[in-house]
């Protein structure tokens, strides 16, 4: 199926968002964010800035920059986001006297708020967030970290004292809710012991109710490839639960306050997409998109939870196909294929990384396919959904 498709940044300078687990779109419909770089073929040195903006698609796709930042990644962007429910805030990261913090602005105003850690994981609620290590990911999946800050934790394998921490965005106050040694000892609970070797934590990501959290815990004992589970843990770090533990589990995301969707490995059936029951010890996850959904790929649910939109790594052609999914019929929809290049150096992998709009109509992705241009694209999938 082929579906109208806007390019709504322009070049010579880079654009794009990020990743794929939260909307772009503001309240209205009307204001897109993004990330504004100058070059695209390299990775960010430590005093390489990106510039936070946002387009207003009412108005030409004016491009209207905001703020500057040194926190940034090709993959995973600044952590750029609405702040839940504001139409006005956002939420991104940056790196100021030494050290990575967050900051919440005003998009009208200019004002802003400092807080004292980096944001991964925002609860809807607007209040609780959730911070991981941006200096250990630097270290141990630089595709996700940010330059510029050694990790303290470099030669300590599993951290008492580093890990998971939450912040209080009223209030600006952060705390260490769970380390990595415990992460390790939740595991232990089940005969579940990780090996020994370097562990970090990556993809925080709240339920649709904020009760909980998903946090993958991963580590090598110094080969590329490493391993990884799903935890699940409530905002203040307690009832630690682990959701997966077959060593290898990819992208997720939230059905429901209970029920998680994960490309992920289980005896027996192997490598594919599963839904599964948080804190259910029995339920070995129900197969999803059997011989449909054949590939890992950047999974979410639409706002009214009917679809799956998802897509693909570049195929042996160089292709990316972007995927709508219906669960219920288990209907597979391709509505787009994108070519590009495919660097080896997976930090600077232009990934489609799919997001949808506040109200499941439009689609927005970050493509190379224009010339090896890197450029926010927007589809609409209305016909489809």
């Amino acid at each position: 199926m082929s579906l109208a498709i806007r390019r709504v940044t322009a070049g010579p300078r880079s654009h794009f968002f990020g990743y794929y687990e939260k909307s772009p779109w503001d309240i209205s419909g009307r204001y897109l964010l993004a990330l504004e770089a100058n070059f695209s073929g390299q990775r960010p040195a430590p005093d390489d800035t990106a510039v936070v903006g946002m387009v207003d698609l009412q108005d030409s796709d004016r491009w209207i920059p905001l703020a500057k930042t040194r926190a940034w990644n090709w993959q995973q962007g600044a952590m750029l986001q609405w702040r839940p429910e504001s139409p006005d805030e956002i939420l991104y990261n940056d790196r100021r006297d030494g050290q990575f913090v967050g900051i919440i602005r005003n998009v009208f105003t200019g004002s802003e708020q400092v807080v004292s850690r980096p944001f991964y994981g925002v609860s809807p609620n607007g209040r609780d967030a959730v911070s991981l290590n941006f200096s250990r990911l630097a270290q141990t999946h630089p595709a996700c970290g940010y330059a510029g800050i050694p990790d303290p934790w470099a030669d300590t394998g599993v951290p008492a004292d580093d890990g998971a921490y939450h912040t209080d965005l009223d209030s600006g106050q952060t705390r260490l809710i769970l380390s990595l040694a415990d992460a390790v000892r939740a595991g232990e609970r089940w005969g579940e012991s990780p090996v020994p070797g370097t562990h970090w934590f990556n993809h925080a990501q709240f339920n649709t109710d904020g009760s909980r959290f998903g946090l993958l815990h991963r580590w090598s004992d110094g080969t590329f490839r490493w391993k990884t589970r799903l935890l699940t843990l409530a905002p203040d770090g307690s009832d630690p639960f682990v959701l997966l533990d077959e060593e290898m589990v990819s992208h997720y995301d939230w059905r429901d306050r209970d029920t998680i969707l994960a490309w992920a490995r289980r005896p027996v059936t192997g490598d594919h997409y599963y839904t599964l029951t948080d804190r259910d010890r029995i339920d070995n996850g129900t197969v999803l998109g059997d011989g449909v959904l054949t590939v890992d790929g950047h999974c979410s649910y639409s706002p009214d939870r009917r679809w799956i939109l998802t897509d693909t790594y570049p195929d042996k052609d160089g292709y990316r196909t972007l995927i709508l999914f219906d669960p219920k019929s288990e209907q597979r929809i391709d509505i787009g294929r994108f070519h590009g290049p495919s660097p080896r150096d997976v930090e600077l992998r232009c990934d489609l990384h799919p997001r949808w709009s506040r109200d499941g109509r439009l689609v927005c992705i970050d493509s190379l396919h224009e010339n090896g241009d890197r450029q926010v694209y927007v589809l609409d999938v209305s016909a489809v959904t």
